[in-house]
């Protein structure tokens, strides 16, 4: 691409910021444009420790921020809060949303949405921008026509705020597609401690794990007679998710539309 695309990252001190403002430094055709943070307001980012040379504007206010600065795409990588109010305003300002932040509802995602298509604008959001968590996704839609006993196991670091993560619940709903729903089990199971089985998706469990020392990962399990079928994805850094990200911004300038999962924009 020769285009040179503006980008603000939201959140530039947290550990996934800090990776997206190293993949737009280190891409030729990526500007970073300005930087959203709860503080530094008024800055530049090279006044922040860790961010040497990079001359850029921070802003606190959103609306600040688009006020003053051209913008063609916000990378979000927050929190569900900050990152729906901040995939709100970027559509209302005409700014196109890459947002990594899982845990919006489905009332929140209808409204970004309507709202996309109200002002004939793209964006993308995915709960996780691992294309090898995507293609993990992919294929356990497709082993889900073959298999319909299937148990989903996600397992993150201790400061993950949702459980299930938004991949476990992506994953579940793309099985959802090849898979009746289906009550797993011996029709007298008892939990005799409450939760021991995990949560219930159409008769599916999900189950979530938090531990320091982890990262992102997680296996989908499918059983039947005489065998079983794992399906397994890792990211054992931040800067896996990185590819995705790029993907979505280079892809973002071409919708009209908000898509919710990288899945949709990869063969």
């Amino acid at each position: 691409m020769n285009n040179m695309i503006n980008i603000v990252v939201a959140g530039p001190r947290g550990r996934m910021g800090r990776e997206a403002v190293n993949l737009v430094k280190e891409t030729p055709h990526f500007r970073l444009a300005g930087v959203l943070d709860r503080v530094n307001n008024r800055k530049l980012l090279s006044d922040v420790e860790g961010f040497a040379g990079l001359d850029v504007p921070v802003f606190t206010d959103i609306h600040e921020c688009f006020q003053q600065i051209e913008a063609d795409v916000l990378i979000d990588l927050t929190t569900p809060d900050i990152g729906f109010l901040h995939t709100k305003t970027a559509l209302e300002n005409g700014v196109r949303p890459v947002v990594g932040t899982t845990g919006f509802t489905p009332e929140q995602l209808e409204e970004l949405k309507e709202l996309a298509k109200r002002n004939g604008i793209g964006g993308i959001i995915a709960p996780n921008f691992a294309v090898g968590a995507v293609l993990m996704m992919k294929f356990a839609q497709t082993a889900a026509k073959y298999f319909e006993d299937v148990e989903i196991i996600e397992m993150h670091h201790d400061q993950k705020l949702d459980a299930p993560s938004g991949t476990a619940v992506k994953t579940a709903e793309m099985i959802s597609v090849n898979r009746e729903p289906k009550k797993q089990g011996h029709e007298n199971e008892k939990e005799t401690i409450s939760g021991a089985r995990g949560a219930d998706v159409d008769g599916m469990r999900i189950h979530s794990v938090r531990l320091p020392g982890l990262v992102a990962h997680q296996q989908v399990i499918f059983g039947s007679g005489g065998q079983t079928l794992t399906i397994r994805h890792d990211s054992y850094n931040r800067a896996s998710f990185m590819s995705g990200v790029k993907v979505s911004v280079e892809t973002v300038l071409k919708l009209d539309t908000l898509v919710y999962g990288l899945e949709s924009i990869i063969d």
